[in-house]
């Protein structure tokens, strides 16, 4: 039985070392960030839009899309962010749909999504079974600020803009407890694929 296993967490929970590992385990982990990054590549059909819409003054020498500039643009203007989402994101999902069909055509029975906004996307009707990666606020904000370099105000701003991970723990089906040694939480993992038949 062909079956989608949705990744997802808050930002620094360690969602991405969990992705890693699966893929390590030989499964398919098709990423929702790299999904977003390919589809606004030249000559792809969401690139094509948004410099109709947005302007050809966005694009680069290379003429890829100056991805800073258009982050100024939607960060201070709702309707444009809407507009810019209402191309990009379902041309995510389609790209994803893709890959998904593809690994199940080369006869993989189970694939993973890494959606970082599983829940606030409402895009759980995408999988079949959702696995949390958890950690407590304060590691939280401790590991944000030591990887990108963040105040702690930064840091809680960031990731104050998503759903709290402890709101997540009551919609996912599984949750991973990273507050501890990577070890740990990779034996985690693998016991609650193991009990839901996914390895041995």
């Amino acid at each position: 039985m062909e079956q989608v296993i949705g990744i997802t967490g808050g930002i620094a929970s360690g969602k991405s070392s969990i992705s890693q590992y699966i893929k390590e385990m030989g499964f398919t982990v098709i990423d929702a960030d790299l999904a977003s990054r390919a589809v606004v590549e030249p000559g792809q059909e969401a690139y094509t839009e948004i410099i109709s819409v947005f302007g050809e003054e966005l694009l680069l020498p290379d003429q890829r899309i100056n991805r800073t500039k258009l982050g100024a643009i939607i960060f201070h203007d709702d309707e444009k962010r809407l507009l810019l989402n209402g191309i990009v994101h379902p041309a995510v999902r389609k790209w994803m749909l893709a890959q998904k069909e593809a690994a199940f055509q080369n006869g993989q029975c189970t694939v993973f999504m890494d959606i970082p906004l599983l829940f606030e996307s409402k895009l759980t009707y995408m999988v079949d079974k959702t696995l949390l990666i958890y950690v407590d606020a304060d590691i939280q904000v401790d590991r944000l600020m030591k990887r990108n370099q963040l105040s702690e105000d930064d840091a809680m701003a960031r990731i104050n803009s998503q759903m709290p991970l402890a709101e997540k723990i009551a919609l996912a089906d599984a949750t991973v407890d990273n507050n501890g040694p990577l070890e740990a939480t990779k034996l985690q993992t693998r016991n609650i694929l193991k009990e839901w038949g996914i390895v041995e």
